[in-house]
């Protein structure tokens, strides 16, 4: 597979992952000194959320943008997208009201407020996930095949998140990293099923990476003693627990599996 001028797989890793966390990082620490809540802490925390785009730019990766346009795929990768993590975390809640005869907390809220949330914020994806699925797993794959490059930019999509969970006002603050990176690696490899299955579709990605993180709002995570602990709920670890299970039988899936094509654009099947 060619790479155009940002050469061999190897170097071009290194380039990504150390550009991508230094500038991450160094914004999200000088946000941190702002108040929450304030204009300047959002100029500071946005190009770090959208870091990994902006590197793979820099870095010559400019033509991933056409993936970001495919969406003549068939509609169960659209359902597939949407509701595989809704999926997971409705499981979780019924396993745990038949183990303890109580549901876990729900936040309120109608339905379509989910649906509403997810097309809402797929577009600012882009900022994420044209660096790791776009210009990050194809390469990570010509080293371990496609299973062992989900699993492993799962812990490096991980790691990328370590400050906010340090920083106040943000999503992960005082909640378990160690359950985090059990979630978010089973996700890695579900994201990377739908881009090969959907002939390298990001907007597909996009989609279910918004719904991944919209869909927590209805089962919430109660708050961790330490960054490190490993004491979460029984839903959080009931959920990670499922992410597992289908992120096994999708890694299954993915052996013997290639990158779509980085011209011609297969339509998913």
């Amino acid at each position: 597979m060619g790479y155009g001028r940002e050469g061999r797989p190897l170097s071009s890793l290194r380039k990504f992952f150390g550009l991508t966390f230094a500038l991450s990082w160094v914004l999200w620490s000088l946000a941190a000194l702002v108040p929450p809540g304030t204009p300047f802490r959002t100029a500071l925390f946005l190009p770090g959320t959208f870091a990994p785009a902006l590197v793979t730019l820099w870095l010559g990766g400019r033509s991933l943008l056409d993936r970001v346009l495919v969406w003549q795929v068939k509609a169960r990768w659209y359902a597939f997208a949407v509701l595989y993590i809704a999926a997971v975390k409705l499981v979780a809640a019924i396993v745990h009201r038949l183990a303890v005869g109580a549901w876990p907390a729900i936040e309120p809220g109608p339905w379509f407020l989910f649906v509403a949330a997810t097309l809402t914020s797929a577009p600012f994806q882009v900022g994420e996930e044209l660096g790791w699925r776009g210009y990050a797993l194809p390469r990570l794959a010509e080293r371990l095949g496609l299973a062992g490059a989900a699993l492993v930019l799962g812990v490096i999509w991980a790691a990328w998140h370590l400050p906010l969970f340090f920083i106040r006002g943000t999503d992960t603050t005082g909640q378990s990293f160690p359950v985090f990176l059990l979630s978010v690696t089973a996700i890695s490899v579900a994201l990377a099923w739908l881009y090969v299955r959907t002939g390298g579709s990001l907007l597909l990605v996009m989609l279910m990476h918004a719904a991944a993180n919209n869909t927590p709002h209805f089962i919430p995570s109660n708050p961790a003693s330490s960054v490190w602990t490993l004491t979460a709920s029984l839903v959080q670890w009931l959920t990670a627990l499922l992410l597992w299970i289908g992120a096994g039988y999708l890694v299954w899936r993915l052996r013997g599996s290639r990158m779509p094509s980085p011209i011609v654009i297969e339509v998913g099947n």
